[in-house]
């Protein structure tokens, strides 16, 4: 499941991928981001990865629930924090398909995915 993260700066927003994953779970983020952006110029945007995922299709519907995303709403900024190697691969190539910027960090680099997401870096 995808849950909200309430404790960000107010420029962003944040979610947090904790236990079993299903594509059903963008559908929630895409709406909370489109209530977002109604409200706000842009969406800084980040999304962690509590732990490394194991379903191999998982990237493929990453991949196609961020394109969702990016179709679905303008936003500046987009983090993907995470230890999944396989994950960071996915984001390098999806950096290259969006209008804004992208970037991935190491769940160690949590608060300065924190600070970047939320443009004080």
């Amino acid at each position: 499941m995808i849950v909200r993260i309430n404790e960000l700066p107010a420029n962003m927003i944040g979610f947090k991928a904790v236990g079993d994953l299903l594509k059903a779970d963008f559908d929630v983020i895409i709406e909370e981001l489109k209530d977002y952006i109604n409200t706000n110029k842009n969406a800084n945007y980040l999304l962690l990865f509590e732990k490394a995922p194991t379903d191999f299709a998982l990237g493929a519907w990453l991949h196609e629930g961020l394109v969702r995303i990016k179709n679905s709403v303008d936003w500046s900024r987009g983090a993907l924090v995470t230890d999944s190697e396989r994950l960071i691969r996915y984001a390098l190539e999806f950096d290259k398909t969006i209008s804004g910027e992208f970037k991935s960090f190491l769940k160690s680099d949590y608060r300065a995915a924190i600070d970047w997401t939320a443009e004080k870096i």
